[in-house]
């Protein structure tokens, strides 16, 4: 899979960055970067070759947390169990092979239409795959990053590991902080909508968002009731809708609805009303801010609203 991958052309450059080329390409020219996570790690002497320390055995499971938090943010929660798997791999293995030299950086960015996640320990060694025998507890990290990244390598001077994923999916400006965070679990069926919609006004009511509570539970109402039409797969039964609403330190209101189907072939159209004067065009209207990303089992509709009144 690794890095016979074919990615568009305009994201070459991502593979690379200033480290190195993949294949014959050679990208003079870089993709807009957004930083998601960087951070360095002081690694302490290893209590013997290729253990870690207790102090460095924490480090994959909080970086790991971090990376879950950070990725959905940015519309790439399809994302997230691949990379955090890879994170976990190439900083545990850095670790153990730093052997206390001092600090490791991590980072994981997006550019362009990849994420991209690297681990410079400042070691010259270059890392290699190696095969492990079945009785081996160890010895599986670099296949692992070949098998599930769409590409992976190594920089010229030996120090930085990077590897990559594909993001299928718009990539979105971060949300400020969430300050209040509500989930909204709703029955596969018909009367979904309706119970999002006393659900919602009951717990904008409680947490006193200073916003349009009526326009809020009208675009939610609209979100669920476009899922229940166009989002709920065969053998959907018994499985619910899912909505979040989020309200973030700059009281706006993010309005999540997931269903169970992996695109919205037309969601464009829909926003502007050509399907129709109502759905997502009546919501656009109402003064929502409309976008769609994958999610982990099908995809998220989001809606945001602005506090104070709206002008209809």
């Amino acid at each position: 899979m690794s890095q016979s991958t074919t990615v568009r052309e305009q994201d070459r450059a991502a593979l690379t960055g200033s480290e190195g080329v993949m294949g014959s390409a050679v990208v003079t020219t870089a993709p807009d970067i957004r930083t998601v996570l960087d951070h360095c790690i002081e690694s302490p002497p290893a209590p013997a070759a290729g253990v870690l320390s207790d102090q460095d055995a924490v480090w994959p499971q909080r970086l790991r947390r971090t990376l879950r938090g950070r990725l959905p943010q940015w519309g790439c929660e399809s994302l997230v169990e691949s990379a955090e798997l890879l994170l976990t791999e190439l900083v545990t293995n850095a670790l153990q092979h730093a052997g206390g030299r001092g600090f490791l950086r991590v980072r994981v960015e997006l550019r362009g239409s990849l994420c991209r996640i690297e681990v410079n320990d400042g070691s010259p060694q270059r890392p290699k795959p190696r095969e492990a025998t079945p009785s081996d507890e160890s010895g599986r990290g670099l296949l692992l990053v070949d098998a599930i990244s769409d590409s992976w390598g190594v920089s010229e001077d030996g120090t930085t590991t990077w590897c990559t994923l594909v993001n299928e999916g718009p990539v979105m400006e971060p949300v400020a902080e969430v300050v209040h965070e509500t989930a909204l679990p709703l029955p596969p069926n018909a009367s979904a909508a309706e119970v999002a919609r006393v659900s919602a006004r009951t717990l904008l009511t409680i947490t006193a968002w200073p916003g349009p509570v009526d326009v809020a539970v009208d675009v939610l109402y609209v979100l669920v009731q476009n899922a229940v039409r166009h989002g709920l797969t065969k053998g959907s039964s018994g499985r619910r809708l899912e909505a979040w609403l989020r309200i973030n330190e700059r009281h706006e209101l993010f309005i999540d609805v997931q269903d169970h189907t992996c695109d919205f072939p037309r969601f464009e159209q829909a926003v502007r009303g050509e399907l129709g004067r109502g759905g997502l065009w009546g919501a656009q209207r109402l003064g929502a801010v409309l976008s769609w990303f994958p999610a982990e089992h099908g995809k998220t509709v989001r809606a945001i609203l602005q506090p104070g009144p709206v002008d209809l």
